[in-house]
């Protein structure tokens, strides 16, 4: 490792120079598989910079690069038929009955699973779900799969090692069922009694031989969670299976509360003095951090002068502290439905960095003036200092909007001035932004209700209100503005990528859309997708629609690479609007300090590759560890009330038979083809339908059932419905008129209602 001769300090590594070396080694003429630690040896690098070629290594070859052989030697990707076939590295996931299937390294999420390798039982090994493996891909197989066949031949990175699972005994030994049915059978333990496990206990085991088509499993308890079914222990469990961070480090603690003891409001030279500006917030009822304001003026020139004013966290957490250290190995705050576990101490994201009103706060601000049609004329990045007027719940803006003048009297003439403003600029900002493609699901999103043990007592619809929508503007404005500052300035930084769908799926969408009955020319084009969202919003297809397209759009991710995101028609995008839950929000604001204070920051594209990839997981970790919880408190509501019926509406049809979402209670769950006892039903993969031989007996995406619940079985996550009758679907509206005459009908209601706005 190189030394800073007058700090005496490494330097630290560069990722990129290590991949750039070891892939000339590797694909030398002559070169011949060797181990990590000889590959070092020959580009002579000191223990530190081993371990960064080790991680490196491993992202090549999850990216297909590279290729680990036997015995974990090093050499290019493995494509020669005479080794046995082409070799293929990816992502495992195993089903209950022992067979699974491998997604390829570099594969778009939502990419088309007939790609997805097959894997006999036999073949599987002790591969786990979520491990990354060696596949070596078979000659063509006799059955008449979709999928290509192949079989693990080495486990190149394990997903974990550590299961939660619910403790049992039987012939006087020891068990434990995993949850979410990972492997198909229990798991025997050794020395139980170590920790003092009870029948029907969580616990947390350590796998000490994974179960594979030949073996059993063996595993040791590492911790006792709590009796299965007691408050809280579920929420308990999922924290463990996912591997969430739930409690900080001594050393961040501290530290978070050294700058509490620092910090007195006062304003640096550096920093803008924004205190006399009227800003305000509009955050949820329920919110603890503030993290963003926003003020609004109109210049002498008559154009808008809009203020996005972002809690500067980057003052309190510092590069290499231990403060960041916690911060990166969250990368986001995760919102479970009956607690938040925070990327940052209270200290610092409730109390410091949080844009309380009527207190000096630290912040990032950008100035973004708009002609008064919404042309950026002028974009002002600052560290400021603000002091919040007035903190707002969307609720009381959404009755302000509703009603401006019996506000009048509540409010100070400045901000009452401010709110109507911001309506006149979002609507415009909204419009503009809709004009060049930005596309806009509609998709009711259902929350459960807890009561105070936790357990589901029934659900709300999230509105996505008029207030919801001027700050969604405006964030969307700043975050826009802030990633054309640092393009300009030529540094990598971490975008917000929304890749293009696969032209393909949108021509199998064309397709399903015609089938409903419409007529489109193809959803290659943006604007045709905006034209059917528009057309079938407040008709029985809305649904069918838009989770259609949603099956379509592939996930956002964080990279450096400047490929746009798709859904906003955005071509540089960056999240620099919530440090307080998000990682890359906060390297975006420390990049805009270099900047302010003339620092050149480091500006390596593979190290920003590498954060990228660690954010994106990150973020889909606590996504899908949400998810999992409110499934589990479902499925334990749900688990009582077998026979209920519910409204439904099917969110994807396999071969199988039909997932189904409730309306009202958001529990989905299966209904297998065999209890379709009506008739013999056929899967059709481009219409996403079951169709019966019999007239008019068809299931397709987005229809609307009655479902009753079948079973429950809480530790494998199985929710089984049976449909009842189709007569929760409601009756499909008569299109009156041509496309043309309806659309007119259609404008004339906007500028109705646009009068009526004028007159408020």
């Amino acid at each position: 490792m190189s030394v800073d001769p007058i700090k005496r300090k490494p330097v630290p590594v560069r990722s990129e120079d290590i991949e750039k070396e070891v892939l000339r080694l590797v694909n030398e003429p002559g070169y011949r598989p060797q181990k990590p630690r000889v590959l070092a040896k020959k580009l002579k690098l000191d223990e530190e910079q081993t371990r960064e070629l080790k991680r490196t290594i491993k992202q090549l070859v999850k990216a297909g690069q590279l290729s680990y052989g036997a015995n974990h030697l090093v050499g290019p990707p493995v494509t020669d038929s005479k080794q046995g076939g082409y070799r293929v590295t990816g992502m495992f996931r195993r089903v209950e009955a022992g067979f699974g299937f491998v997604r390829p390294a570099g594969s778009a999420p939502g990419a088309d699973r007939t790609q997805d390798i097959f894997i006999s039982a036999a073949d599987a090994g002790d591969a786990a779900t979520g491990d990354t493996v060696l596949v070596r891909l078979k000659k063509k197989s006799e059955h008449r799969r979709p999928n290509p066949e192949g079989e693990i031949v080495e486990i190149i990175e394990r997903e974990t090692h550590q299961f939660v699972g619910t403790y049992f005994e039987e012939a006087g030994a020891a068990y434990a069922l995993i949850d979410g049915s990972p492997f198909s059978h229990p798991v025997a333990l050794g020395d139980p009694g170590a920790k003092n496990a009870r029948v029907d206990d969580k616990v947390v085991v350590e796998m000490v031989r994974f179960p594979s088509h030949a073996h059993a499993g063996e595993a040791v308890i590492v911790e006792v969670i709590g009796k299965r079914g007691a408050p809280g222990v579920d929420t308990l469990s999922i924290i463990r299976e996912f591997g969430l961070p739930e409690v900080f480090a001594d050393d961040a603690i501290e530290e978070s509360r050294e700058q509490a003891d620092k910090f007195d409001e006062s304003i640096a030279p550096e920093r803008t003095d924004l205190t006399d500006l009227v800003t305000i917030t509009i955050d949820p009822v329920d919110a603890r951090d503030f993290d963003d304001a926003v003020s609004l003026e109109r210049t002498d020139k008559g154009h808008w002068r809009l203020g996005v004013h972002i809690a500067d966290v980057s003052h309190f957490v510092r590069p290499g502290t231990a403060l960041d250290r916690e911060a990166y190995a969250r990368a986001t705050s995760t919102y479970l439905p009956d607690r938040v576990l925070p990327m940052l101490p209270e200290i610092i994201s409730n109390g410091l960095a949080s844009l309380q009103p009527d207190r000096v706060r630290y912040t990032k601000t950008v100035f973004i003036e708009h002609t008064p049609e919404g042309v950026v004329v002028d974009i002002e990045p600052m560290s400021a200092a603000i002091k919040s007027r007035r903190r707002f719940t969307y609720e009381e803006v959404d009755d302000y909007l509703a009603d401006p003048e019996k506000w009048r009297d509540k409010l100070d003439a400045e901000v009452h001035a401010l709110l109507a403003n911001m309506r006149k600029l979002a609507a415009v900002l909204r419009e503009r932004r809709y004009r060049r493609g930005a596309l806009e699901l509609t998709m009711r999103e259902v929350k459960v209700d807890l009561d105070k043990d936790g357990r589901v007592c029934g659900a709300h619809l999230v509105e996505n209100t008029e207030s919801h929508k001027i700050i969604e503007d405006f964030m969307l404005a700043a975050n826009e503005a802030v990633a054309e500052t640092l393009a300009k300035a030529e540094l990598h930084f971490l975008r917000r990528v929304h890749m293009a769908p696969d032209p393909r799926k949108l021509q199998a969408l064309t397709e399903f859309v015609e089938g409903l009955g419409f007529r489109v020319e193809s959803l290659e084009s943006r604007f045709e997708l905006q034209k059917i969202l528009a057309e079938v919003e407040g008709q029985p297809e809305e649904r069918a629609v838009n989770y259609a397209l949603l099956r379509s759009l592939q996930r956002a991710v964080y990279s450096p690479e400047e490929e746009g995101h798709y859904a906003l028609a955005s071509d540089c995008y960056c999240h620099f609007t919530s440090p307080i839950r998000r990682y890359p929000d906060l390297t975006v604001h420390r990049l805009l300090e270099a900047l302010f204070t003339g620092k050149k920051p480091r500006n390596d594209f593979g190290e920003m590759a590498i954060l990228g990839e660690h954010c994106s997981d990150r973020e889909r970790r606590s996504e899908s560890a949400e998810r999992e919880l409110t499934r589990v408190k479902l499925l334990d509501y749900l688990s009582a009330r077998i026979g209920m019926t519910m409204e439904a509406v099917v969110t994807s049809v396999e071969e199988y038979g039909l997932f189904v979402q409730g309306v009202e209670l958001p529990a989905e769950g299966l209904v297998h083809v065999s209890s379709l006892s009506d008739d013999y039903y056929r899967y059709d993969r481009k219409s996403h339908t079951l169709s019966g031989y019999r007239s008019g007996n068809h299931y397709r995406l987005g229809d609307h059932v009655v479902v009753a619940v079948a079973r429950v079985d809480i530790d494998r996550r199985e929710l089984d419905f049976r449909i009842v009758s189709r007569s929760g679907q409601p009756k499909r509206s008569r299109r009156i008129g041509s496309k043309k005459e309806r659309k007119a009908k259609k404008d004339k209601e906007k500028q109705k209602s646009k009068r009526k706005d004028k007159r408020r």
